[in-house]
Parts: structure tokens; sequence; C-alpha cells
């Protein structure tokens, strides 16, 4: 009973993130005030939530193998790859305040959304497997599903979904910082006549 419930708690949070991350990504391209005050209030988040999204994830991949006992697929143990190696940078990134780790989180996120989306739908339809599954393991039969189609791949998906989100489509404060300084010098230094 108490894994039904871990397993309804992750889910209804990776639920949550992709939400959100739609939320981030239409005011991105909303081209109203509305979207653009939404992404201002959000931009000093930019590190902080990616690196709160993939420790959680982390956290719980740990709970779901080590306690529960699930064992991780071939698939899993890549998108596992991604995802520690996400947990560890976008925290210490986070409580340096280094942005310039945006361009390799980036690539990492990607690479691990990609493999976890291939895994979700490999999960929905198992005769797409290119030879990745294997008979103790197998990379097409999820563990368990909560609303008939969130999985532990579509939670991993979630996640490296939120961190390409907020590190994409969020600006980065610090450059829009700078782009109005420099703007304010630029208009100090050349006055309009």
């Amino acid at each position: 009973m108490a894994n039904e419930a871990f397993e309804l708690f992750f889910a209804l949070l990776a639920l949550l993130t992709l939400v959100g991350s739609v939320a981030v990504v239409v005011a991105r391209f909303a081209a109203g005030d509305a979207g653009r005050r939404l992404l201002g209030e959000l931009a000093p988040l930019r590190l902080a939530v990616p690196a709160l999204v993939t420790t959680v994830s982390m956290l719980g991949s740990l709970y779901f193998s080590e306690v529960v006992n699930y064992r991780p697929c071939l698939l899993c143990w890549y998108q596992r790859i991604a995802m520690y190696s996400l947990a560890i940078v976008l925290v210490i990134a986070a409580i340096r305040r280094d942005r310039g780790i945006a361009p390799y989180a980036t690539v990492l996120a990607g690479i691990g959304a990609t493999i976890a989306g291939y895994h979700w739908l490999l999960e929905r339809w198992p005769a797409i497997d290119t030879g990745s599954c294997s008979a103790d393991a197998p990379c097409s039969v999820p563990y368990f599903e909560v609303f008939g189609f969130v999985s532990l791949a579509f939670m991993a998906f979630c996640a490296f979904v939120t961190v390409l989100a907020f590190l994409v489509a969020l600006p980065d404060p610090t450059a829009a910082a700078s782009n109005t300084a420099a703007a304010s010098d630029s208009a100090a230094t050349h006055p309009i006549a």
C-alpha cells in the first residue's frame, strides 16, 4: 500500500512539472506582457528548479530500485546516467549561481529526454524495440502505470523536459541585467537629439 502511495505521489509530481514546463514554454512564445512577466518572475529559479527536479527524480529512482526492488532495464540505466549527472551538476551550479552550466545541462537533458521518450513509447508499442530489451529486465514492460500512462519512463521524460524548459525558455537573469545596463549606458553616451 505504501508503495502505491509513492507511485501516485511521484506521478503527480511528474504531471505537475510537465504542466509547469508547458506553461513556461507557452509564456516564452506568447508575445503578451503576462508571458514576459511570468518569465521574469521565474528567471531567478532558472537553475534551482531543474536542480530540485533532478534531485527528486534521482531519489525517486533510488527508492524504486533499492527499496521496492524494481530492477532497472538498460534504457533505465541510460536515463539514470543522464539524470544523476544532471542532479549533481545542477545542484552545484544552483548553489554557485553558475549559469555557464546551461549549454552542457541542456545537451544532457536533451539526450535523457530522447531516451525516456523512446522508452515510454516502447512501453506502449513493444514492437518498436530495436534490440535494447533483455529477457530478465525488459524495457517494454513497465513496473506500474498511474492513470494508465504515467510510468517511470514517463516520469523521467517529464523531469528532462522541465530541465530543458527552464534552461532554454527562461531568460538568463544576468544576461537580461547586463543587456539593460548596456542599453542605459548606450543611451547615456548617445542621447537622441
